[in-house]
């Protein structure tokens, strides 16, 4: 029997999904009213508000397929309620690079990830390089530019 992986998450990023499903669920009767209605304008071979409406159609319940598989296997994580001296999903990392400047992350799931925000995907190349590291820890990061290298300066979890 397969298992179930679980998908950590924020809560943040959960109410963020659940928030879309909902948002999906609800636009499923305006579609059906869509194809019915282009079902009455007749010739349904050269109807493109038809074929528009059965595509949107098709879209719509593979994301809501995706979504309602992500929201039941979804593992809610606090950071607050974290702690340690090691770098794990949710904790908040202020990295020193190469030219001494302080950049922070927090680590958070792959639906949650925006590097403008200091959100990193867990399973980034940084995210993967900082998973286990400590205070002090020196870490090399191979990205499209090259290599990185950073020193872990501080670990919270908040």
């Amino acid at each position: 029997m397969a298992s179930i992986e679980k998908l950590p998450m924020l809560a943040e990023g959960y109410e963020r999904l659940t928030a879309e499903l909902k948002a999906l669920r609800e636009e499923r009767p305006r579609i059906v009213d869509a194809i019915e209605e282009a079902r009455a304008h007749g010739d349904l071979s050269e109807n493109a508000e038809y074929h528009a409406a059965k595509e949107r159609q098709g879209q719509v319940e593979a994301t809501i397929a995706d979504l309602e598989d992500k929201v039941s296997r979804a593992q809610i994580v606090d950071p607050k309620s974290l702690s340690g001296s090691k770098v794990i999903f949710g904790a908040t990392v202020t990295l020193l690079d190469d030219d001494e400047k302080p950049v922070k992350y927090q680590i958070v799931g792959p639906y949650e990830a925006d590097a403008k925000i200091g959100r990193i995907s867990y399973n980034s190349p940084l995210g993967k390089a900082l998973i286990g590291r400590q205070v002090e820890d020196e870490v090399e990061v191979t990205v499209p530019s090259g290599d990185k290298f950073y020193l872990v300066q501080k670990i919270e979890f908040i």
